[in-house]
């Protein structure tokens, strides 16, 4: 009898495993697809078979992969490698001569421009797949089960819409900004705008310059995404389609960072968090690179790498980069590409490529000098390693002046960094206990919850995929108008009533003085 119950228990957990969802997954290129790949990899070793669409210039996402068959599309993707290293070393240039104001703003007019064509090219990518009958039928008959995209640009919540499939999206960034001021309540009063480098204890002037702040990102907004999507919407899904409401309709929103990062803020039921998805324990270094970690004794090593999009910076700051790794007694493993500086000390190791993770969990590391994107800080938080923060553009000055406020980084501007400079703050996140003392305490709050972040990713994905989507979980509040939304109607009908039921009794009270005078005349 036991036996029998055994096998039919080992039966049905072998059925419910064997099950496999049919995925479509609509990517972002870049560093967006490189925690994107995590999922991919993942659902697929769970049995589930995954389609990724593609552009033909695609830089990160291949066609051929064990993980995926690939639909690709003859256009271009919007992701422009070029444009991003240009721009940084403009950027770089422009602060450094402190020619701050017109010249920062005409490169940020530029930028303005450059995603403005990143997502008009995407409208046309999605317009060359809605326009292919056959592709769009092969679709169809696919029987997806679900979308998974990255809402930072929109073809996937679009291709979902007209596939009439439930939409869940691997989220921190929307076509709007930050993922949460899409979706969740977000009073500016004490929840701080990306890139306003604030917390959520703000003074007035910090709440005026928050205030500025959004409204800025409003009308990059109106500028850079509405018209393209607007237009497609209504020539597609027509007039009465908001195109973000179809962004806001999402199932499930998986959401690339957490508490241990964000201050304190409203959330909703459909929002799910995983950051630090993409870690995970350190498996051992190449032989050649554990050799050089092992030579660096007592002291340590410190590791640098500026992400997927930066690996090259101007000459002169290099060299005064090389210069103040050359004053340490650490080894150094540095991700650059480009010329070699003149000024690299022996204590240097220059790498094309490094197993940042491997590095990061390693018990030698130290410091780790990073630009600030997501997941370089997130790795840093799940092993707890301490950042000497060299931001360049778009989320990592924001992403580091939170580390920063959490005492777990040093932040250095690299417009005007000198090999001084620079010393100083990689000795204090070297030998001030206090940063990586605060590093490991977020890190183990980090490590302190029920299940690993990437499984629960999978679950909701699996959970869409088992129910047909998750209506009730999904706020309808965006449909709202404003006035709805904060009550404004109700307000002034119920103060308009009052006024009226304040008159009434005004007119009551006159008209009963007036009798009552009237009588008391007569009396006399």
């Amino acid at each position: 009898m036991h036996h029998i119950t055994w096998t039919a228990l080992l039966l049905s957990v072998t059925l419910s495993v064997s099950y496999g969802g049919n995925v479509l997954v609509f990517p972002l290129d870049g560093s967006h697809w490189v925690n994107m790949k995590v999922i991919i990899e993942e659902l697929h070793s769970r049995g589930h078979s995954i389609t990724v669409v593609r552009a033909s210039d695609s830089w990160y996402i291949k066609e051929e992969s064990p993980h995926y068959s690939a639909i690709t599309i003859p256009t271009a993707g919007g992701f422009d490698e070029e444009f991003f290293g240009t721009f940084v070393n403009r950027l770089l240039n422009i602060r450094k001569e402190q020619k701050f104001f017109w010249s920062r703003l005409i490169l940020e007019f530029e930028v303005i421009e450059k995603f403005s064509e990143m997502h008009r090219q995407m409208c046309e990518m999605m317009t060359m797949m809605f326009q292919d009958d056959v592709l769009m039928k092969s679709l169809t008959d696919a029987k997806f089960d679900v979308v998974l995209t990255d809402p930072g640009t929109g073809g996937g919540v679009l291709l979902a819409r007209r596939l009439n499939l439930p939409l869940v999206l691997n989220v921190r960034w929307t076509v709007h900004g930050e993922a949460h001021f899409a979706i969740a309540p977000s009073p500016l009063s004490y929840v701080p705008y990306p890139g306003a480098e604030l917390t959520d204890k703000m003074t007035f002037s910090q709440r005026v310059q928050n205030m500025l702040t959004y409204a800025f990102g409003l009308f990059q907004i109106a500028t850079i995404v509405t018209p393209h999507y607007t237009a497609f919407c209504k020539r597609f899904f027509g007039p009465e389609v908001d195109y973000f409401s179809l962004f806001q309709d999402a199932d499930i929103w998986l959401m690339r960072n957490d508490f241990t990062f964000e201050f304190p803020r409203p959330t909703m039921p459909n929002v799910v968090y995983m950051s630090g998805f993409q870690c995970k324990p350190a498996r051992p270094l190449p032989v050649d690179l554990e050799e050089f970690v092992q030579r660096s004794g007592e002291h340590g090593v410190i590791i640098m790498s500026l992400g997927t999009l930066f690996a090259e910076l101007p000459s002169d700051i290099t060299e005064e980069i090389a210069a103040a790794f050359a004053q340490l007694p650490q080894k150094v493993i540095w991700r650059h590409k480009g010329a070699k500086p003149s000024s690299l000390g022996n204590n240097t190791l220059l790498v094309d490529w490094m197993p940042q993770n491997d590095l990061l969990g390693h018990p030698k590391t130290k410091v780790f000098v990073a630009h600030g994107g997501t997941n370089g800080v997130q790795e840093a938080i799940y092993h707890g390693v301490p950042i000497a923060g060299l931001p360049l553009v778009f989320d990592q000055p924001d992403n580091l002046s939170r580390m920063e406020r959490r005492g777990t980084a040093k932040v250095v501007d690299i417009a005007i960094l000198d090999r001084a400079v620079f010393v100083e703050a990689l000795r204090a996140v070297l030998y001030e206990p206090s940063y990586r003392e605060n590093m490991q305490r977020l890190s183990r709050i980090h490590h302190d919850q029920p299940m690993k972040p990437l499984d629960r990713a999978i679950f909701w994905i699996e959970y869409v995929m088992r129910n047909g989507g998750a209506p009730h979980l999904r706020t309808q509040s965006f449909r709202m108008s404003w006035m709805a939304y904060h009550s404004i109607d109700v307000i002034l009908t119920l103060l308009m009533a009052l006024l009226l039921l304040l008159f009434i009794m005004f007119l009551a009270i006159k008209k009963c003085y007036s009798v009552l005078f009237k009588k008391k005349v007569k009396c006399e």
